[in-house]
């Protein structure tokens, strides 16, 4: 049985070495485990970046001086189009190798298993989920949990 939306497309950037580094089915497989059930097709980039292009981007787009592990960035569709016409087209992830693997090294969880939680987190923002409140936080962490097991992969909160 195949897991995810009906149709999915994954562009998936690499802007620094890809050595040691997700590939590109990796990311595709934990993104259409964050969506399966949730969406019927989707499109979405996801780019793993430096440090300066984190840090940049993250200045940006949230006013924030430094690199963070993962940016979502939620699709907005262009004015003028029907009303509940809804395009597959999801949104961008950005994720930063070495905020990611600095993370993995002090949690001490193994490097795949970091970047397929932030993969998932990364996706699920892209659905509308958030972490604002302790009540969205933990409802948000308790998706990412179910679809992290159903992956194989541990409880990335313990």
């Amino acid at each position: 049985m195949t897991r995810g939306p009906v149709r999915l497309e994954v562009s998936v950037g690499y802007a620094v070495p890809r050595k040691g580094l997700p590939a590109a089915v990796s990311f595709r497989k934990w993104v259409a485990a964050a969506l399966d059930g949730r969406i019927r097709e989707a499109d979405l980039a996801l780019r793993l970046v430096g440090a300066r292009e984190g840090r940049a981007l993250n200045r940006h787009y949230r006013g924030r001086d430094y690199a963070t592990n993962v940016l979502s960035f939620p699709a907005e569709l262009p004015p003028g189009l029907p009303p509940g016409l809804r395009l597959p087209l999801l949104g961008d992830l950005v994720l930063c190798a070495p905020v990611i693997a600095r993370e993995a090294k002090e949690q001490g969880k193994p490097l795949a298993a970091h970047y397929a939680h932030l993969t998932v987190h990364g996706a699920l923002h892209l659905l509308g989920w958030d972490h604002q409140d302790p009540r969205e936080a933990e409802a948000m962490e308790q998706l990412e949990r179910q679809i992290l097991a159903g992956l194989g992969l541990p409880d990335p909160y313990r």
